[in-house]
């Protein structure tokens, strides 16, 4: 993981400001989860191209949501280690801060994840083998027969699927985070400095 930089870099692409006309605000507000402290910076920009901001609400909202076949858990484990791994603060800060309880994870647990060298010991088995999937996939675009058949014993097929579509997914959120430079929300986690 990158050490921080003193102050974010200015965004590329601004993200849209209110006001807003009644369509999207009503468009950002089916973006945005219920709970959530404000209309995160990352889906005002995504309105800057509506028809894709649309589009993407479903995917992300299954992916997210209580159709998705993973547990919370594992999700996350999946989402901040990608995010991690891409050095995209913003989208690993905003899951931390709003996942990191009610996924049952501790202070080290989420630093282990978020470090590419961090001692994984403290992590269940399970949460273990979905970082070694996500690092596999970063490293090689590929996983390894020897760690596919290990994820196999654990995961059913359709979550298999899931688990390399939603490590995707969020390998494509963080390009959008760190290329278009969304800036912080003041409540999301920082990575530590190293």
């Amino acid at each position: 993981m990158p050490a921080l930089p003193v102050a974010p870099p200015a965004p590329r692409i601004a993200p849209l400001q209110p006001p807003f006309d009644a369509s999207m605000q009503q468009r950002l507000e089916k973006m945005t989860p219920p709970g959530a402290p404000n209309i995160l910076a990352l889906f005002r920009l995504l309105a800057i191209n509506p028809v894709l901001a649309e589009r993407m609400t479903g995917w992300g909202a299954y992916l997210l949501g209580r159709h998705a076949t993973l547990p919370l858990r594992e999700r996350e484990v999946v989402i901040d280690r990608v995010c991690a791994l891409c050095g995209a603060e913003y989208e690993w800060g905003v899951h931390v801060a709003a996942f990191e309880q009610s996924a049952g994870f501790t202070p080290p647990q989420t630093a282990a994840i978020a470090r590419a060298d961090g001692d994984l010991s403290c992590l269940p088995a399970r949460d273990q083998l979905l970082v070694r999937m996500v690092d596999e996939l970063h490293e090689r675009c590929d996983v390894s027969d020897a760690l596919w058949a290990e994820l196999a014993r654990e995961w059913t097929a359709p979550q298999l699927i899931e688990l390399l579509v939603l490590a995707g997914w969020y390998r494509a959120l963080s390009y959008v985070c760190r290329v278009a430079r969304v800036p912080l929300e003041d409540w999301q986690a920082r990575f530590a400095a190293n």
